[in-house]
C-alpha cells in the first residue's frame, strides 16, 4: 500500500522505505506521483506539532495515508537550540554548511563534556479515516570540534556517538541507532497492530 511522505527529502525517503518496506508499505513522495503538495507553515512549538500538521495536510491533499516527520538537533549547552529551528538555524532554510558553522561558532571554547546533544525525530502517520499514530525517537551524543565524514546530512558531520561522527556512519549503521531509525521502528510496531 502506498503512503505519502510529506517531504521531498530523498535521504528521509530512502530511510523510511528501508524500514517500512517489510510491512508492505511503499513510501512515495508527491513528486513520484507527478503531483505537488502545497507548503505547510511549520509554526508548531514542538517537533510533534509540526509533524502532525504536515501529516494531516498531506493526507487531506492526497487522500491517502501520510507520514511526516519533524526532526532536529538539541544542544544542552544552548538550552535545547537549535531544536525545531534546526533546518533554519543560520537563517537560511536547509543550508547545512551555514548551520554547522553557526553551531561551531556558538560552541567555541566549550569543552567536550559540556557539548552533550541529542537528535529528535517526531513522526506522525495520519489515515484518511482519521486514525493517527504519533511516535518520537531520540539519539544522544556530543558535538565535535570539527566536521568529520561525508555521509548523512544536516549536523551529521558534527554529531558524535560511540566515538564516531554520524558523518562516518553508513546509512545502514545509522538506521540502527539514529533518532529517525528509532522513531521508525516505533512507528513500524504501531502500524503492525493496525494494518
Amino acid at each position: 500500500m502506498d503512503y505519502i511522505l510529506a517531504s521531498n527529502n530523498k535521504k528521509k525517503l530512502a530511510e523510511m522505505q528501508r524500514i517500512l518496506a517489510p510491512l508492505g508499505i511503499n513510501v512515495v513522495t508527491a513528486n513520484m506521483l507527478g503531483k505537488t503538495l502545497t507548503d505547510v507553515v511549520e509554526d508548531g512549538k514542538t517537533f510533534e506539532e509540526n509533524a502532525r500538521k504536515k501529516a494531516y495536510h498531506a493526507c487531506k491533499e492526497m487522500n491517502m495515508p501520510a507520514i511526516a516527520d519533524d526532526s532536529g538537533l538539541c544542544v544542552d549547552y544552548l538550552d535545547g537550540a537549535p531544536g525545531i529551528y534546526s533546518a533554519r538555524f543560520s537563517g537560511e532554510h536547509g543550508n547545512d554548511e551555514a548551520n554547522n558553522d553557526l553551531l561551531l561558532e556558538k560552541l567555541s571554547g566549550v569543552p567536550m563534556e559540556k557539548r552533550t546533544a541529542y537528535y529528535v525525530c517526531a513522526i506522525s502517520c495520519v489515515f484518511p479515516d482519521g486514525r493517527e499514530i504519533s511516535v518520537r525517537g531520540e539519539c544522544h551524543g556530543h558535538i565535535g570540534f570539527e566536521r568529520d565524514g561525508n555521509e548523512g546530512f544536516g549536523y551529521d558531520p558534527l554529531f558524535i556517538i560511540d566515538g564516531r561522527a554520524f558523518g562516518r556512519y553508513t546509512a545502514e549503521e545509522k538506521d540502527k541507532i539514529s533518532h529517525r531509525g528509532n522513531a521508525l521502528r516505533l512507528l513500524k510496531k504501531e502500524l503492525e497492530n493496525i494494518i
